[in-house]
């Protein structure tokens, strides 16, 4: 039942990601620029659409229209005609810019709900999906299961560890033998609904024998045994700062990285 030690896994994807919302952010893939110090750009000093929030920004390594408007909440095409970045939406480092935020109202659970961040990787963006809905339906807190995940795995189904974890969860079959009987009926852990369903089964079990959420989070790394007779390793508690940063930023509505 408890995992052998494993050395954490790192997060794979790395880089700052661009991506549409589906109710917010049109299609538009935007490319950065040179890596050179802009001037500022010519901001469209025009009146805002209704609702909007003009923020400055100033653009940096990585980042995209299409991102930025994920970040903060905006328009993809609003960002590119408010600074006349025209059809091919190139920004350059060091470039200042106005992003114009869109102000959802309401409560800010609202606001946060609305500002849910998704993936620009299709795949990813369908395992995130598949494990917050998981979460919902077992009762475990959705961005502690996609901390996890990404930690684990970066949301990734096609990962195999050396100790033979699978999927997006990086469950181990005998673990999965294990949440068969929660889940009352046969897992294969290298479909995408059960790996997710087995790796939040697994959270809820824990959950039910640990008071504190780090040994949690710890013992579905080290093993629940192994956190009963020894607490939890240096490795462990590594891994566990891990999760919970990343679950902050899933709260924030962030990228997990």
């Amino acid at each position: 039942m408890p995992r052998p030690d494993r050395t954490p896994t790192r997060s794979i994807a790395r880089s700052r990601p661009g991506t549409t919302l589906a109710n917010l952010v049109l299609g538009l893939a935007v490319t950065c620029g040179s890596l050179g110090v802009a001037a500022p750009a010519r901001a469209d000093h025009e009146r805002l659409p209704a609702g909007r929030t003009p923020v400055s920004y100033v653009v940096q390594p990585g980042d995209t229209a299409s991102g930025l408007a994920v970040r903060f909440h905006a328009w993809t095409a609003e960002i590119l005609a408010h600074n006349h970045l025209g059809s091919a939406g190139r920004l350059r480092v060091g470039q200042e810019i106005v992003i114009p935020v869109v102000r959802t109202g309401g409560s800010p659970d609202d606001d946060r709900a609305a500002a849910a961040w998704q993936h620009p990787d299709g795949d990813r963006e369908k395992v995130r999906r598949v494990i917050a809905g998981a979460a919902r339906r077992h009762d475990v807190d959705p961005h502690l299961a996609l901390a996890v995940a990404w930690q684990e795995s970066g949301w990734q189904m096609d990962v195999v560890s050396h100790a033979r974890a699978i999927g997006a969860m990086q469950v181990l079959p005998s673990t999965g033998r294990w949440m068969e009987h929660y889940a009352g009926r046969p897992l294969d852990l290298r479909r995408l609904g059960d790996n997710a369903r087995a790796g939040v089964l697994l959270l809820r079990v824990l959950a039910t024998h640990t008071e504190r959420r780090a040994h949690k989070i710890g013992a579905y790394y080290q093993g629940l045994g192994a956190v009963r007779r020894h607490g939890l390793y240096d490795k462990t508690r590594t891994y566990v700062r891990n999760v919970e940063a990343i679950k902050r930023r899933l709260e924030d509505g962030r990228p997990p990285a």
